[in-house]
């Protein structure tokens, strides 16, 4: 698979390698069945002891739950395949969500401060030949991975953490009261092993069983000076209607060397469909169009792509004892999003929580391990907005069916105000934003979806969202009996507060209780 000669002048030949690297995966998802390594295995023997309470397999977002347990006392490893680095381009955040780092007590507020590289406002939302809304505080600071990745890993290492970098996990073996794991040249035994490898996680690959994903989110991108306006950022924003099958969305952030601008797209893994590179040279066609300027008055300092998979069966459901995924690993975060900074950092307490009162009362088999990573009905109503970003492969549409949606939606939410742009704006779905905002949009809008949709898809629809209003009436009332009866909770086992904290957890998150908390 070659790069076409027209991204030669733009992306330097490093770029342009690992463009090419990520265009066969792409190639490979769309053509083959997905491929997998059966990397765990079970043994009915009894290890005796083991070295650590948790081993951490990826370090990039599983420094952040590392750390946090680690300065709680557990004995944790991190191992990470390359040096322990963040990237150079910032993750994106709002200033709210980013507060949970000093609550955690793994940041001071002066670190806090010093780990956002950029905060800009206002944002837009801007949809082709429709309405355009700009809003305020929303994914509006930009974090610094270098320094926040050092600092977390500093503490960690501080506290008594063991951080095995340029490890590579190899293969796993569960034992009923550990797990061996083997990297390149060493085993580690652990009571309990969590995978924050990412996607493409090994684990998570064998869990999934060669399943294909759902949906894909394509992502190409640049970091670059020269513009002459950056003081402010799109949300999303379209400057076309529906080409090549999908829709071209795109997104803008002021960065600390530049400004930063994404061109991505909703769609299936149809084998027709187009690679990155393609994608990367409709983004340089387009963005002079999108930023009004000229490529040539631009210097590129780097360039980001990439693709995220996203699958119904999710959160992922591990088979094996002892073994938890966090992050993109389990298919926690909306299929609306991608990149799982964000989601992990809204988790980081409940999991900081959850995994230190499963080990304190050894609740580490699949049943108890899957409460940590429930359904939650707020994540799963998202699959139907996705299928509305989207076109399948072939299908005819009218050519501005997605904008005009887009239109119709966010000048609903707009008028509603913050309340309920906000939430949703942050991938936090919630009952009474939802029930206010269908009803408002314009019939002649959403008729001509449904035929596309399904009958199916409409269904489970309605299954998750009569689900999320019963999640709703039931996390007040959770929270409201816990309190009352805290006395009788206190006196429960170990494994009957875990249980009882993860359903209430469970009924928080899955109703979008956790917002603005």
């Amino acid at each position: 698979m070659s790069i076409s000669p027209k991204l030669n002048p733009f992306l330097p030949i490093t770029t342009l390698n690992n463009l090419e690297r990520a265009d066969r995966l792409w190639h490979s998802l769309r053509h083959d069945p997905p491929s997998f390594d059966a990397v765990m295995a079970e043994d009915s023997t009894i290890l005796g002891t083991t070295a650590w309470d948790l081993v951490i397999c990826g370090g990039t977002l599983g420094i952040f739950l590392a750390a946090s347990l680690q300065r709680r006392g557990w004995r944790v490893a991190v191992v990470e395949r390359q040096v322990l680095r963040g990237r150079d381009q910032e993750w994106n955040i709002s200033r709210q969500e980013l507060q949970g780092f000093v609550e955690l007590d793994l940041l001071s507020e002066a670190e806090l401060e010093a780990a956002i590289a950029t905060e800009y406002n206002p944002a837009r939302l801007s949809f082709y030949q429709g309405y355009e809304l700009w809003v305020q505080d929303i994914l509006n600071i930009g974090v610094d991975p270098v320094f926040l990745l050092e600092t977390l890993k500093t503490k960690f290492l501080a506290a008594g953490g063991t951080l095995l970098e340029r490890a590579t996990f190899q293969s796993a073996t569960v034992h009923p009261d550990g797990v061996m794991v083997t990297l390149e040249g060493q085993v580690l035994t652990t009571r309990l092993l969590i995978d924050a490898m990412g996607h493409f996680s090994p684990i998570a690959k064998q869990a999934r069983q060669g399943a294909k994903p759902d949906g894909v989110c394509l992502v190409v991108g640049s970091c670059a000076k020269g513009y002459p306006k950056n003081e402010t950022g799109d949300l999303i924003a379209s400057i076309t209607p529906i080409l090549n099958d999908c829709q071209y969305f795109w997104e803008a952030f002021p960065a600390r060397d530049g400004r930063t601008t994404y061109l991505f797209t909703y769609l299936d893994a149809d084998r027709d469909r187009f690679s990155l590179s393609y994608l990367m040279e409709e983004y340089l066609r387009l963005l002079p169009t999108y930023q009004g300027i000229e490529l040539e008055k631009l210097t590129f300092e780097r360039f980001l792509f990439g693709f995220f998979p996203a699958y119904r069966a999710s959160p992922l459901r591990l088979p094996w004892n002892r073994v938890l995924a966090i992050g993109d690993s389990s298919g926690s975060q909306s299929p609306v999003s991608f990149g799982g900074f964000g989601a992990m950092v809204r988790h980081l307490e409940r999991l900081t929580q959850g995994v230190g009162e499963a080990l304190t009362a050894d609740s580490l088999d699949r049943s108890d391990l899957a409460l940590l990573q429930p359904y939650q009905p707020n994540i799963a109503v998202t699959w139907l907005f996705q299928q509305t970003m989207s076109v399948k492969f072939g299908q005819s549409y009218q050519p501005n069916q997605i904008n005009d949606v887009m239109s119709g939606v966010f000048q609903v939410m707009d008028k509603l105000g913050d309340k309920a742009l906000h939430p949703f704006l942050q991938d936090v779905i919630q009952l009474w934003g939802l029930s206010v905002v269908l009803p408002r949009v314009n019939p002649k809008l959403v008729l001509p979806l449904l035929p596309a949709l399904g009958l199916p898809s409409l269904l489970d629809w309605s299954r998750h969202y009569l689900n999320l209003a019963v999640y709703s009436g039931l996390y007040p009332l959770g929270k409201g009996l816990g309190r009352v009866l805290s006395p009788v909770v206190d006196r429960l086992s170990p494994g009957q507060q875990y249980g009882f904290h993860r359903r209430l957890e469970a009924w928080k998150y899955g109703s979008g209780g956790d917002f603005g908390k």
